[in-house]
């Protein structure tokens, strides 16, 4: 029988280390007042993120079944690659996705790279890191934007992206960070949300800014031809506001803003995103490419 990596970190490497991880996690949620659940950060087109990931979301949902499970997944791009297996480990890592997760953000570095490159004019960015105080309940996030459970596929994006060098003298106001997030330029994860629908949106603001011009905005985005909802949900938007101004890193890339907008939204050109994978999925699996005879019982 044949195997990708993701699989034997599952079945091999990942039983053997899965108790002592799980041991940990017991402390930590033992020595909480008020568990609501677990965020999960990996990435599922390497060994470790997919398999071992994989294995720690099925337990925690045997141990754990009732608490909710969000998950910010960093997918394989279309173009940037760093395992050739990817898209093995990224396909079977969606079906356990799919089953034993919540509420799930996509992330693909080559996005996040171009939004580097284009808004910050750093030519090998490294990583960014958006640091502030939560103001939303996790079962929120889950109860507005996951309209049926399996259903649970994330796009995000973020407003304003400025260099430090390119500072502006004036704000950018709230209705322009607003469409500025609808973009397909600002998604984390390379796919164009006017291809397909949306079915929920969630809002993040901090900073300078008032809800009568968050109404406003939103008011505008509603009646733009270019974003559409689902027939059945035609005004799915949850905003919140956080008013501690954005931080930044001193000596860093992005500039320091009075307002910004983080949006997390449910639409269906999330499938761009898995249609990619299949594809590279299929050509490699049709050649047999990357299997390893797998004797564990695989």
């Amino acid at each position: 029988m044949y195997a990708p990596t993701g699989k034997l970190e599952n079945y091999v490497v990942g039983r053997e280390i899965v108790e002592l991880c799980l041991d940990r996690i017991r402390e930590l949620a033992d020595s909480c007042t008020g568990l609501q659940g677990f965020l999960v950060f990996n990435a599922v087109g390497g060994g470790t993120g997919s398999g071992l990931g994989s294995l720690l979301l099925e337990r925690l949902s045997v141990d754990y079944g009732k608490k909710s499970k969000l998950g910010f997944t960093i997918y394989p791009s279309p173009q940037v690659s760093t395992a050739v297996v990817e898209p093995y480990n990224s396909v079977l890592s969606t079906h356990l996705l799919l089953e034993h997760t919540d509420v799930v953000v996509l992330l693909d570095n080559e996005a996040i790279y171009d939004i580097c490159k284009k808004s910050l004019d750093i030519e090998r960015p490294t990583y960014l890191r958006f640091d502030g105080a939560i103001n939303v309940d996790i079962t929120e996030f889950q109860t507005n934007l996951v309209p049926y459970p399996r259903i649970h596929f994330m796009l995000s994006s973020y407003a304003p992206v400025i260099s430090a060098a390119k500072a502006y003298h004036e704000q950018i106001s709230v209705s322009e960070i607003t469409n500025s997030v609808f973009e397909p330029s600002s998604m984390m994860a390379k796919c164009d949300p006017r291809h397909g629908k949306f079915m929920a949106c969630c809002l993040m603001y901090r900073g300078d800014v008032v809800p009568k011009d968050v109404n406003a905005a939103v008011s505008n985005i509603k009646t733009k031809r270019t974003v559409q909802f689902v027939d059945w949900c035609p005004t799915g938007f949850k905003c919140g506001i956080n008013y501690q101004p954005p931080t930044v890193v001193p000596g860093g890339d992005l500039a320091k803003v009075m307002r910004a907008v983080c949006m997390i939204s449910n639409n269906t050109a999330v499938a761009e995103v898995f249609s990619h994978i299949d594809h590279k999925f299929d050509l490699m699996y049709a050649k047999r490419a990357f299997l390893l005879s797998c004797t564990h019982g695989c």
